[in-house]
């Protein structure tokens, strides 16, 4: 961590445009902008400079904004140089920039000094880059609930829970002298159980954004030809897949991402399931297993003109049992099924584009999507881990409180939650972690 230098980068994307800003954060902010503007500005105003080279020669005319720290976006001092948004004009700010003392930032080194000064969390920190890529209206309103401290604080009054918790047992595990059984209080399961459900409940909203952050992974699986090509090409809106009426024709996995009112949905297309010989399409249904274990999803797909036969019942229970599924049949236009949801079955045809309507609402249900709702917050696969596990250390404490009566073991199930929990605000987040993070980040940002 270089947080003593001072760093500088363009903060707008490149290109041509109106306008281009150079972000300034360090300790020698203020002599660079003696340097490049004359005087350093007031604080908080924003002041018509001309912008100077090292050999006092004007690179441009625009406006300059000062931060001083802590009251900053970093903590540091800030400067903000806008200027006219040309490339070449950019460049030439950025090198004065660095002639006069700076270095260039790496990607989110900006934002990672805000959270090494306590100006942002990890979760609000990872929230700035969710929001940049937001790809809806509803997973941008998302990122700014978290942006804003939504998440960091249901996060946090969890965290206060489980650890006056752990204090609570700890404390009576020092004085067994006590003929008071601090473990047999009611108010000790009482507060386990709150801790249960607020978890659980925290756990679905944050897997409901995780869903509109990164979309949801759909394989779509069956026999040769039941028309899992035509699906693909019939969801994306274009010819993705080539179609025949050969079965085997897919013999690698095609994979497509299309929007479901802004949320991203990852359609991977695999190659008929069934024995094979050829050693081009086995080495094409070995990869349709492999993405079939990495599914959020598996659509399995039925021609309905065929009976349903001993090898279709045979794959339905080489599915994965974890996994959730979805049956669709397909070719209605020629066995003569009505078009729509029949129970647990989706009737379609890809080919005719009957039924997709219906199924692209069903995958939208499938994926969690609330066109109402005003609560959640945007969420990580890391946060849905931490989550996962701080779920596990929960429940095990509260098995050792409520069958075992082992104050010891629950005391340090209470210590792996709090690590958990820990993790995503980044109270005890690992450094190697947070490069990876941050560099995951726009450079400026």
């Amino acid at each position: 961590m270089y947080t003593n230098d001072t760093i500088a980068a363009i903060a707008t994307p490149a290109g041509r445009g109106g306008v281009g800003i150079i972000r300034l954060s360090g300790p020698k902010v203020s002599q660079i902008a003696e340097a490049m503007l004359g005087q350093l500005t007031k604080p908080h105003r924003a002041s018509h400079r001309q912008f100077l080279g090292t050999d006092k020669q004007v690179l441009d005319d625009g406006v300059a904004i000062y931060f001083p720290g802590p009251n900053s976006f970093t903590g540091e001092d800030v400067l903000e140089l806008q200027g006219h948004g040309g490339k070449i004009v950019m460049d030439m700010l950025l090198q004065a920039c660095l002639q006069n003392g700076a270095r260039l930032a790496r990607p989110g080194e900006f934002s990672e000094r805000a959270f090494l000064n306590d100006k942002l969390d990890l979760a609000q920190a990872e929230a700035i880059a969710d929001l940049i890529d937001s790809s809806s209206e509803q997973a941008a309103r998302s990122a700014l609930r978290s942006l804003q401290g939504d998440f960091s604080a249901a996060i946090n009054s969890l965290l206060t829970q489980v650890t006056e918790l752990r204090m609570y047992v700890e404390a009576a595990l020092d004085f067994p002298e006590e003929e008071i059984d601090f473990l047999a209080d009611q108010r000790v399961v009482d507060r386990i159980d709150a801790i249960q459900q607020q978890l659980h409940n925290i756990f679905d909203k944050a897997k409901q954004g995780s869903l509109l952050r990164e979309g949801m992974q759909l394989v779509i699986v069956g026999k040769p030809n039941a028309g899992k090509s035509s699906l693909l090409n019939a969801l994306a809106g274009q010819d993705t897949a080539i179609v025949t009426e050969h079965a085997g024709t897919t013999r690698d996995v095609l994979r497509e991402s299309i929007n479901l009112d802004g949320m991203p949905l990852h359609i991977i297309d695999t190659a008929g399931l069934r024995d094979s010989d050829d050693p081009v399409e086995k080495i094409g249904i070995a990869r349709a297993w492999q993405a079939i274990d990495k599914a959020d999803l598996i659509l399995f797909l039925v021609d309905d003109t065929e009976a349903a036969d001993q090898t279709h019942h045979g794959l339905l229970e080489k599915m994965p049992e974890h996994l959730p599924r979805l049956t669709v049949h397909n070719k209605i236009d020629k066995s003569g099924h009505e078009v729509g949801q029949h129970g647990e079955h989706l009737y379609i045809s890809a080919k005719q584009g009957l039924g997709i309507d219906a199924l692209r609402e069903v995958l939208k249900q499938r994926m969690g999507y609330q066109a109402d709702s005003e609560d959640l917050f945007i969420a990580r696969r890391r946060h849905l881990q931490a989550l996962e596990e701080t779920q596990i250390a929960v429940d095990n404490a509260s098995e050792q409180l409520k069958v075992f009566n082992a104050g010891e073991l629950m005391a340090e199930e209470l210590r792996l939650a709090q690590d958990a929990l820990g993790q995503i605000t980044g109270r005890f987040t690992p450094d190697d972690l947070l490069g990876e993070i941050f560099s995951s980040f726009c450079i400026g940002k």
